[in-house]
């Protein structure tokens, strides 16, 4: 394990540092480099190429250890290279940490985490942002008792993804602007991707519940033309509009989409004014252990060595 603390005292003062030195090509097998982040604000922007396998990064906790960036679209990034942090080596843990992405809504695309990697777990942490927040570009990622804020398009990517005991906000967009928590981006019928929510709560950020506004929110979009996001055994509070989903742009992805609910609770749970789409379902038990931690990404095959607590199946 390696110490990162900037007041000198620790083995680096910089989380790149750190990474920078830690061992290539690490396997399972070896166990994880460790890199501890004790609490500070971190002005840096990070990445974990893909020869730093299996590396674990644990901080003293949410709002304690805190990653911090503020690239934009408007500033001149694209979206995908906006991101405060970005990991693409297999079986990446992070634990305890807050990363974060400042530009603001007024900068509209804005990546708190751009994630790529597969086998991938964050515990414990904190994803804020507006636009963008967290990219779940691609492969096996599972993500833990985290808080998600963002306003567009908040989650999103084509990953195969679940989340499971985490609380997403949506916090109050530009006037004008309506809030979608997912965009999934998946292009083919045959990909394996999607995003699922179990066991979440899905609420507004004080911001938005202190608004008094008319903002109105969905629970996703459909980025691309296979779309695949299910929300199950989740709260859903008052904000979600009864329609629950909101289209891309006219009925592009209308019928190819994938989007379906199970067994949800809370004022904006009822699915009986829900989108008439011909992909959107409210599915059963059967439908929705697909959409479960041992099935759709098979984490007990990789999460037991992250020391990281799931379940496997449905609640």
């Amino acid at each position: 394990m390696v110490l990162v603390n900037p007041n000198g005292t620790g083995d680096f003062p910089t989380i790149s540092d750190a990474v920078n030195a830690a061992p290539n090509d690490t396997t399972s097998e070896n166990g994880y480099f460790v890199i501890y982040v004790v609490a500070g604000v971190y002005n840096e922007y990070v990445s974990i190429p893909k020869n730093k396998k299996y590396l674990m990064m644990i901080g003293d906790g949410i709002n304690q250890t805190i990653i911090t960036g503020n690239r934009s679209v408007v500033d001149g990034w694209t979206t995908f290279n906006s991101a405060t942090f970005v990991v693409v080596a297999q079986g990446f843990v992070a634990v305890n940490i807050t990363f974060q992405n400042t530009a603001g809504a007024v900068k509209h695309q804005a990546v708190a985490v751009r994630n790529g990697a597969d086998m991938s777990t964050f515990y414990n942490c904190s994803f804020e942002g507006y636009q963008d927040t967290l990219y779940t570009h691609s492969l096996r990622q599972f993500y833990r008792d985290c808080d998600i804020y963002g306003t567009i398009d908040y989650i999103f990517g084509n990953a195969a993804v679940v989340l499971q005991n985490c609380n997403i906000y949506s916090r109050l967009p530009l006037p004008g602007q309506y809030n979608t928590i997912t965009a999934q981006g998946r292009t083919d019928i045959n990909q394996n991707t999607g995003t699922s929510i179990q066991n979440c709560s899905i609420v507004a950020a004080a911001d938005l519940a202190t608004s008094n506004g008319t903002t109105k929110s969905y629970l996703g979009r459909p980025w691309k033309e296979y779309s695949r996001t299910i929300v199950m055994q989740s709260f859903i509070d008052s904000l979600i509009d009864p329609t629950g989903w909101a289209p891309w742009s006219g009925d592009f992805a209308l019928a190819t989409l994938y989007y379906a609910e199970y067994d949800n609770n809370g004022p904006g749970s009822n699915t009986s004014s829900r989108v008439t789409w011909p992909g959107y379902h409210v599915i059963n038990a059967t439908d929705a252990a697909n959409f479960t931690v041992t099935n759709f990404t098979q984490g007990d095959f990789w999460l037991n060595t992250t020391g990281v607590p799931y379940f496997s199946g449905l609640l």
